[in-house]
């Protein structure tokens, strides 16, 4: 496995550019040319922190799938978006770009988000066509564009089922109706969506299952491609609802919910291999 570490500067960085760790599997001898597709693992932490929980050990189970995986310690508070977003269009923009190198299939670069994380990762799912996302980065929108993404109880409504500390930290104190309507995510849903993998817990107290029922329905009135799935116990911020990214909080450890990493593993090998 060959180990890299990229920076990322994009216009309007107050706190030094955001971190890439990237990690790639070695080519098998028996197919040396073969191409693997590549899961940008986004943490969440309220656009105010990354978790740790959700960065390595979600990496490292990807990899073992057989995919190339990266970490994204994209921009938090005080930064606002479209920060973080032009973040991540650039890790996007960057794989394409290194995919000869790299083995990257180039049609088959998915981020992979949680809470915030996975907030962000459906911006790019909603915003890769649009100037915020590859303006001000001098990219294009065909370089910046997910193929796929993996949602997990991610936050995506600035209405009633809002998670507030979120969308304060993303635009500050002060956003007014029509900045909170611009990152609400139900509400920029449209026909160029890529296909989405999307789980929660029905008892998600922190950020409501309503977020992913509320993106679920705009997927559907706009025929994306999507699979979700609803577990009937669990708190926010699971992870891989293992003893391994437990640590001290016991409590993340949720047996019924551990099924998502080999279910999402399916839906990878469906989608996106040979």
């Amino acid at each position: 496995m060959r180990y890299e570490t990229r920076t990322l500067a994009v216009p309007g960085q107050q706190t030094g550019p955001a971190k890439l760790n990237i990690y790639l599997l070695d080519p098998l001898s028996v197919a040396p040319d073969r191409r693997r597709p590549m899961v940008i693992v986004v943490p969440g932490g309220g656009y105010e922190m990354r978790s740790d929980r959700e960065k390595e050990p979600v990496a490292m189970k990807f990899l073992a799938m057989g995919c190339h995986a990266c970490v994204l310690d994209y921009s938090v508070a005080p930064n606002r978006f479209p920060v973080a977003l032009e973040e991540l269009a650039l890790t996007i923009a960057t794989i394409r770009e290194n995919a000869d190198a790299w083995h990257v299939k180039p049609d088959a670069i998915i981020p992979c988000g949680f809470s915030a994380g996975g907030h962000l990762a459906c911006s790019i799912g909603t915003f890769w066509n649009r100037p915020e996302a590859y303006e001000a980065i001098g990219k294009t929108p065909e370089q910046v564009r997910p193929d796929g993404l993996i949602l997990c109880y991610p936050v995506i409504t600035a209405g009633e089922y809002r998670h507030a500390g979120s969308f304060c930290s993303l635009l500050g104190e002060d956003a007014g109706e029509e900045e909170r309507k611009k990152v609400s995510l139900e509400l920029q849903v449209s026909a160029d969506m890529p296909p989405v993998f999307l789980w929660h817990t029905v008892t998600d107290d922190s950020v409501p299952v309503e977020n992913s029922l509320l993106l679920a329905g705009a997927l559907r009135r706009h025929g994306i491609n999507f699979e979700m799935h609803l577990y009937p116990s669990g708190c926010h911020g699971l992870s891989l609802a293992t003893e391994e990214t437990a640590g001290s909080k016991d409590w993340t450890v949720e047996p019924c919910c551990q099924s998502w990493i080999s279910l999402v593993q399916s839906w990878i090998e469906e989608k996106y291999t040979e």
